[in-house]
């Protein structure tokens, strides 16, 4: 699967976390919500040379990121302020982990779908929910 080489700026930092508990982090360049798969590269391949073919059947979610280190200490907040844009929502994955925050675009028969945290601190921008491998999605 080949990609153009994009300057660093147009990278998106990500955390691709799997069903079986690995999570990988590095850049994507080629992500499609409509597409099935995907490439991440690790951080030191500025070049597009190397990276992982990965599969959203695979997948709880991809965390796209402010940056690879975050705050460990943080803990997210669940709380949505009332004058936020989307439809809010709660995701629970299979695992246990939660996800509370807002959505535009939720449609049952795509792959996924974004969310928006409800953390303004959170060190996610937004996160691609593979919807088929979710435990439990409530409207609040």
């Amino acid at each position: 699967m080949a990609t153009s080489p994009q300057a660093p700026g147009n990278r998106n930092r990500a955390v691709v976390a799997f069903l079986d508990g690995r999570r990988i982090k590095g850049y994507i360049f080629n992500f499609s919500a409509l597409k099935d798969r995907f490439r991440i590269f690790p951080e030191s391949d500025t070049k597009q040379t190397g990276g992982t073919d990965v599969e959203m059947r695979d997948l709880k979610a991809i965390f796209f990121a402010k940056d690879f280190a975050g705050d460990p200490k943080h803990q997210e907040s669940h709380e949505i302020a009332p004058n936020v844009q989307g439809r809010k929502t709660e995701v629970i994955f299979r695992d246990g982990e939660k996800l509370v925050g807002t959505t535009d675009a939720y449609n049952p028969k795509k792959i996924g779908f974004f969310v928006f945290p409800s953390d303004p601190r959170s060190n996610n921008l937004r996160v691609f929910v593979v919807i088929k491998n979710t435990r439990e999605l409530r409207w609040l």
